[in-house]
C-alpha cells in the first residue's frame, strides 16, 4: 500500500517536491531524496527527474518511507503553572497533560510515543494559551525553523499606564540583548488588555518588551500560531492536530 496517495487538483502544473511540501508530506529536499530513490510516482510512472511537474488530474503515489502526516500532534491549552519544555524537580510538564481524560473532542486512538514530545516554540510557566507538542520533524521546521514566516498572536493584560507613545515603542524602536527587535503589531484592546502580534520569539519577550516601557505583565495568553487559532479548546485540555491544520501551518509558514 502507497504511504501517500492524492489527485493533484490545482488549476496550474506545479513542481512535485514543492507540493509534495505544500501538503504537509515531507520538505522539498527530503522530496527530492525521495524522487531520487525511486519511490514517487505520478500514474503509475517513476518520477525519475527532481524538476517534474505534476498536472491537474494526476494522481502522485509515495511508495516506503515515512510518511510526516502521521506523526502525533497535540494542540493544547497549556494553563499556567505548566512547564512546556524540560522540567526542573517538582515542576510538572506539558506532555502529562496528554491522557485520555483531558482529550478534548473526537477521541482517536494514542500513537507510539517512543520518540518523546517536543514543544514547538517556548511558552513559559507563567504564561497560557496555544502549545504544541509534537514529534513531527517538518512540522517543527515549519513552526520555529529560522526560515519560518508563521507570527503568533497574544492577548496580555498590564498593569501601568498605556499610552500611544508607549504603544510606539513596543511596536518598534526596542532593543533586547543588544539587538533591535523586528516590527510588532500591537494594539490596545478593552481595560488594561493589549493585542500584540510578534513574527520572532525570543526569550520572555512581551514581558521583557514591556517592562522596557513601564508596564508590567499580569496575564499572557497565546491565542494563535500562524492559521492556527486556540478558538474553544478549553484550558488544560488538548486535541489532535488535524491534517488540514497541518498542512496550512507549512504552506504559512512559506509565506
Amino acid at each position: 500500500m502507497p504511504q501517500f496517495e492524492r489527485r493533484y487538483d490545482e488549476a496550474e502544473p506545479q513542481r512535485v517536491n514543492r507540493w509534495l511540501a505544500q501538503s504537509g508530506v515531507c520538505s522539498r529536499r527530503e522530496a527530492e531524496t525521495l524522487i531520487a530513490e525511486g519511490k514517487v510516482r505520478i500514474d503509475g510512472e517513476v518520477v525519475t527527474d527532481a524538476g517534474r511537474k505534476i498536472l491537474p488530474g494526476q494522481v502522485l503515489t509515495l511508495e516506503g518511507g515515512e510518511d510526516a502526516r502521521t506523526r502525533f500532534t497535540a494542540v493544547i491549552n497549556k494553563p499556567v503553572g505548566i512547564v512546556s519544555a524540560q522540567p526542573d524537580p517538582g515542576q510538572i510538564p506539558a506532555v502529562r497533560l496528554i491522557t485520555r481524560k483531558t482529550q478534548w473532542g473526537a477521541l482517536a486512538p494514542f500513537p507510539a510515543l517512543d520518540g518523546g514530545l517536543a514543544p514547538l516554540g517556548r511558552l513559559d510557566m507563567d504564561s497560557r494559551g496555544l502549545l504544541l507538542l509534537s514529534q513531527d520533524g517538518v512540522l517543527a521546521k515549519a513552526v520555529i525553523g529560522p526560515d519560518s514566516r508563521l507570527d503568533k498572536q497574544y492577548r496580555v493584560r498590564v498593569e501601568g499606564e498605556i499610552t500611544e507613545p508607549r504603544l510606539e515603542l513596543l511596536r518598534h524602536g526596542l532593543e533586547l540583548d543588544g539587538r533591535q527587535l523586528k516590527p510588532a503589531q500591537v494594539r490596545r484592546m478593552a481595560g488594561q488588555t493589549l493585542d500584540i502580534v510578534l513574527t520572532e520569539g525570543r526569550n520572555r519577550q512581551i514581558r521583557r518588551m514591556c517592562e522596557l516601557v513601564d508596564l508590567r505583565v499580569i496575564d499572557l495568553q497565546r491565542v494563535r500560531i500562524g492559521p492556527l487559532a486556540l478558538e474553544s479548546l478549553p484550558e488544560g485540555r488538548w486535541r489532535i492536530l488535524a491534517d488540514h491544520e497541518r498542512a496550512a501551518l507549512i504552506k504559512a509558514s512559506m509565506g
